[in-house]
């Protein structure tokens, strides 16, 4: 994509003010202060698809967990998603775990790009950010904040088919633009920018710093750009089983293998059981719950079932299904929505 060639003959004083304004403006964040390569790292893992407000409390709980390379490579799996619990994308955490278990296994870590690349769970964009701000690298991160930032500042029009295809043809621009004095400081600022000023709606042009080198913002249609294809969201609908027995709750262990929520628990599906759905259709739910992951809008149904002794003994031979004592529950590693519903229905039997 060739850039105008405007934004690139003011090149210098774009990125003057872009860095002037972060210098002055930055949000103060744990691994903003005494930054490591270690603390860089984690942040990057955490922030993927995860906003900044989120991550903090999590953050902090793993670094004091976690300190450093190696202290992550030898914590067990299962410690790790239980730090994990609630971030979500929890093959993020498995990722991040086997980076350290690979970083501790080198004499130094890498400095490069290129050699990041190389090692597990970090693609173009997650070795740019470490490299760029802990070994200045001159590598421009390309992610969706900056694309809707390159989409703006040239007006670009092109409809894209997602936020990826977008990345890869702005990424070349990104790299022109890039300070390479302090590509770790622009390409933090690039990504401040987009979180605080450069909003996905009604992005604040009055206050933004660059807002004179912006085609967008001349032509007072931020909002429609960049031109990405509308997600298409698939609607699913799962019915759960609240299964209560001697003190002890009936959970699903996701397999050891299984993509998403390896070794996770949740409530159990009623097909998780061998139960027909159609068992409910009379019976009113204990609570109806919806949550979004990536395409899919998920409806969960939440049934209490009363097993029959045939039921309850099946369940033993399930290597899936655990019956775990109300006072354990805290000491499992739950998805976060399942952790927050239990809860949530454990609250109102108590008040019931």
């Amino acid at each position: 994509m060739p850039a105008p060639s405007p934004l690139l003959a003011s090149r210098s004083d774009f990125q003057q003010a872009l860095l002037a304004w972060y210098r002055a403006h930055r949000r103060t964040l744990p691994w903003r202060e005494s930054p490591s390569l270690y603390k860089t790292v984690v942040s990057e893992f955490m922030l993927q698809q995860t906003q900044v407000k989120t991550v903090l409390p999590y953050f902090a709980r793993w670094l004091a967990e976690l300190p450093d390379f190696a202290a992550l490579a030898d914590a067990s799996e299962s410690r790790v998603l239980k730090l994990w619990e609630g971030l979500g994308y929890y093959s993020r955490a498995r990722r991040l775990h086997q980076l350290a278990q690979a970083i501790a296994a080198l004499t130094e870590p890498p400095r490069t790009p290129e050699a990041w690349r190389e090692l597990p769970g970090v693609g173009p964009y997650t070795a740019a950010a470490i490299t760029s701000i802990t070994f200045g690298a001159p590598a421009a991160c390309v992610d969706g904040n900056v694309v809707r930032i390159l989409a703006r500042l040239t007006a670009d029009a092109t409809p894209f088919r997602d936020s990826a295809s977008a990345a890869k043809t702005f990424a070349p621009l990104a790299t022109k633009l890039l300070s390479t004095s302090s590509p770790g400081d622009h390409n933090q600022a690039m990504m401040e920018l987009g979180a605080t000023i450069c909003h996905r709606q009604s992005p604040l042009c009055t206050v933004c710093p660059v807002a004179t080198f912006c085609a967008a913002a001349r032509s007072s249609e931020p909002n429609q750009f960049p031109r990405l294809a509308p997600k298409k969201i698939e609607q699913q609908q799962v019915l759960r089983l609240w299964c209560v027995h001697d003190g002890r709750l009936l959970l699903h262990r996701a397999h050891a293998k299984a993509r998403r929520l390896a070794h996770q628990h949740e409530l159990p599906r009623a097909t998780d059981l061998g139960i027909a759905e159609k068992r409910f259709e009379k019976f009113t739910p204990l609570a109806i719950r919806r949550r979004a992951i990536t395409r899919f809008a998920i409806t969960e149904t939440i049934f209490r079932a009363d097993l029959s002794l045939k039921e309850l003994a099946a369940t033993a031979k399930n290597p899936e299904l655990v019956w775990v004592p109300f006072p354990e529950l805290d000491s499992l590693t739950l998805s976060g929505p399942h952790r927050r519903w239990i809860s949530e229905l454990l609250a109102a039997k108590s008040h019931a």
